[in-house]
């Protein structure tokens, strides 16, 4: 993971901070986009690679196309004059409860903040690894257990629709199947998104992550010898997963799929316990 040059949009928090951390113990160089110049001010573990250069701390907005280009840019930097390697997109947002509407976070938030990405990509493409979710599409959702299938249909309704959204957008930027019947709809794509993105099926570098119900929880995989056997992971959708830790999908984000890129590229995968 030495020299690995990597762009982190979301990582101020959860999955984004700790799959940030492992990569940076990993010797990787990290550039994170934040809205708040202080979120890592009492951070001593995040200061010390400030100190040394290896993280990256840019102000700005994922809403913002020219916040997010200038992310891009920084995170291109160094002497080796490498292009960046990696994108690691973990927006989800703040959510807050309303008793119509369940969980909601600022419209299309998550769909915008990847449209900024994907328009904005530098050349050559780095890869990339999004977080989704379980459940967001009628296949998917059809494989939760049932009381997880009431509480995303009432608590998670409208955030979910925002993934579903981006969702929608990586399948056709990535070539992959898309039911019509699945998608997000006018009101999180707008209109005329495609043409804000290459042409169809460009997207080649790409892994989608849907966990399953995410949880504070410790990492089970650090607690074993080899992490093996510690969560559930299938392409496509895990039957009756019902949580996995935050900490949890960062491992496998980085010891799984950037480690061994070629076993997961391209595909769009569900983890759970």
């Amino acid at each position: 993971m030495d020299n690995l040059k990597v762009l982190t949009i979301g990582g101020s928090r959860n999955i984004g901070y700790y799959s940030s951390m492992r990569l940076l113990n990993s010797g990787a160089t990290v550039t994170f986009l934040l809205r708040s110049p202080t979120a890592f001010a009492n951070d001593q573990a995040i200061q010390t690679f400030v100190t040394s250069g290896k993280a990256r701390l840019v102000q700005g907005d994922a809403l913002v196309k020219e916040d997010v280009q200038r992310a891009w840019t920084e995170a291109g930097k160094g002497d080796d004059n490498r292009p960046v390697d990696l994108l690691v997109f973990t927006v989800g947002g703040t959510p807050q409860f309303k008793l119509t509407q369940g969980f909601v976070i600022s419209p299309n938030l998550v769909k915008q903040a990847l449209l900024n990405c994907l328009e904005t990509l530098p050349t050559p493409t780095p890869k990339i690894v999004t977080i989704s979710s379980t459940g967001l599409t009628r296949s998917s959702h059809k494989n939760l257990p049932l009381l997880l299938k009431l509480f995303y249909r009432y608590f998670l309704q409208v955030p979910h629709k925002d993934k579903c959204g981006a969702e929608e957008v990586l399948a056709h930027c990535a070539g992959w199947p898309w039911d019509k019947h699945d998608s997000a709809g006018p009101n999180i794509l707008g209109d005329g998104w495609e043409r804000r993105v290459p042409t169809h099926g460009w997207l080649k570098s790409l892994v989608v992550i849907r966990p399953a119900l995410l949880t504070d929880g410790s990492c089970r995989a650090d607690k074993t010898t080899s992490g093996k056997d510690a969560y559930r992971v299938r392409v496509g959708d895990v039957e009756g997963g019902w949580t996995i830790s935050r900490k949890g999908v960062a491992h496998f984000l980085v010891e799984a799929i950037t480690k061994h890129w070629d076993n997961w590229e391209g595909k769009c995968v569900s983890i759970a316990y």
